[in-house]
């Protein structure tokens, strides 16, 4: 969120899509640079999550395969891989963002997230406080405007709307704000590509990724670093 007073040129404009990228797709690359040109963003993270408390843990890859696997994606683009949660000791995406606003002051965040994710918002824990934290592009998905629409999130939420351009146009920030984004429909996902190739996790076995954000070394669950 821009703080009063701020200047266009004291801070970069930071998109933020989070998942478990089990595994990163090019439907996730395609839709972080669609929202980067849209909104006028410096960069995207990718917030590879160690755990979605709504998703079950069956079939969930260990994070620095999924980590290699975004990294893989994001390769020269303005896109940069993290699993930052871990080190914040945070779970939940409204404890991730404020601790990312409190870590980031000179940062402007917000928050990239598919219709499908805003059908079930409501379901998040402290929803209307993230929305609160920074705003928020929802990027359209075919078949989810019904949901959307009926969504007891868009209920509030659909008060704070604002026009693409006042994103874009370098403009202040504040929240809570939407803003819809739609572009051609990308069908592929994570749930296909685990179906047709159930061992896709195999591939991307190796050495520890780097974490492109905090530069550490991103081991799997139980392992540390040499002291």
């Amino acid at each position: 969120m821009r703080r009063k007073g701020a200047t266009r040129t004291m801070s970069a404009r930071i998109g933020l899509l989070g998942g478990s990228f089990n595994p990163a797709h090019g439907g996730h690359r395609r839709i972080s640079l669609f929202a980067l040109r849209a909104l006028g963003l410096d960069e995207v993270w990718w917030l590879v999550s160690p755990g979605n408390p709504l998703k079950p843990k069956a079939g969930m890859a260990p994070l620095p395969a999924r980590m290699r696997s975004a990294i893989r994606l994001a390769r020269r683009a303005p896109i940069r891989v993290t699993a930052i949660e871990r080190e914040l000791g945070t779970r939940f995406t409204v404890d991730t963002l404020a601790a990312l606003a409190r870590r980031y002051p000179k940062k402007e965040f917000v928050w990239l997230m598919g219709s499908d994710n805003l059908a079930q918002f409501h379901l998040w824990r402290d929803w209307r406080t993230i929305a609160r934290t920074m705003p928020i592009a929802v990027i359209a998905r075919p078949g989810y405007d019904d949901a959307v629409v009926a969504s007891p999130a868009m209920a509030w939420l659909g008060r704070f709307r604002v026009p693409l351009a006042s994103f874009a146009n370098g403009g202040e920030w504040s929240a809570p704000a939407l803003v819809t984004l739609r572009f051609d429909p990308d069908p592929r996902s994570a749930t296909a590509i685990r179906r047709a190739d159930p061992d896709w996790a195999a591939r991307f076995a190796g050495p520890p990724p780097r974490d492109q954000l905090t530069h550490r070394l991103v081991m799997a669950q139980g392992e540390t670093t040499a002291p």
